[in-house]
Parts: C-alpha cells; structure tokens; sequence
C-alpha cells in the first residue's frame, strides 16, 4: 500500500491518493485559515486508517505553511478531539 499526497489547489481540497483510490478533504482557505467541511475516504479505504494518514498529512502541510485549521466536518471535528496535541492549530 503505497500513499501519495497532494494539495489538489485546483479543486480547494487536500487528495491522499492510495493505491488508485481517494481519500480527500476539501477546504477553504481565508486569512490565513483552512476550514475543513468535508473529508471522506473512498468506500474500499474505509476502516483502513486513510482519512486518519489524510488528517496527518493536513496537519503537516497547515504547519508548513503557517495556518491554522478551522474543522468542520464531523470526521475532522472528531480527529482533532483525538489528537490534542494538534490544538495549536485550532482556529
């Protein structure tokens, strides 16, 4: 299983690519801030941990670039509660 991502700026949305299979998050970004309505995960990377390696990677990418993540999603809402080491970057 080999995972690729990206920050897909055309479609506003961070693709973890895994196997030929998505998961996404799509975001907004405004002053400095990337909210987060959506994340999903193709139905074959379900249960796979993919959305959980996305949310990792989001974190990275909005650390390197110096912005803070506004979740709104459930799924995001609920990783950020699970990893509270990432609070920092709450908006």
């Amino acid at each position: 299983m080999s995972d690729r991502f990206t920050d897909n700026r055309e479609d506003s949305r961070f693709e973890l690519d895994v196997d030929g299979k998505l998961a996404f998050a799509d975001y907004q970004r405004h002053a400095g801030v990337l909210t987060l309505p959506r994340v999903e995960a193709a139905m074959p990377l379900r249960g796979t941990g993919a959305a959980d390696r996305l949310m990792q990677q989001v974190i990275t990418a909005a650390r390197a670039e110096g912005v803070r993540i506004k979740p709104v999603c459930s799924y995001a809402v609920a990783w950020m509660r699970r990893h509270p080491e990432n609070n920092d970057l709450l908006a």
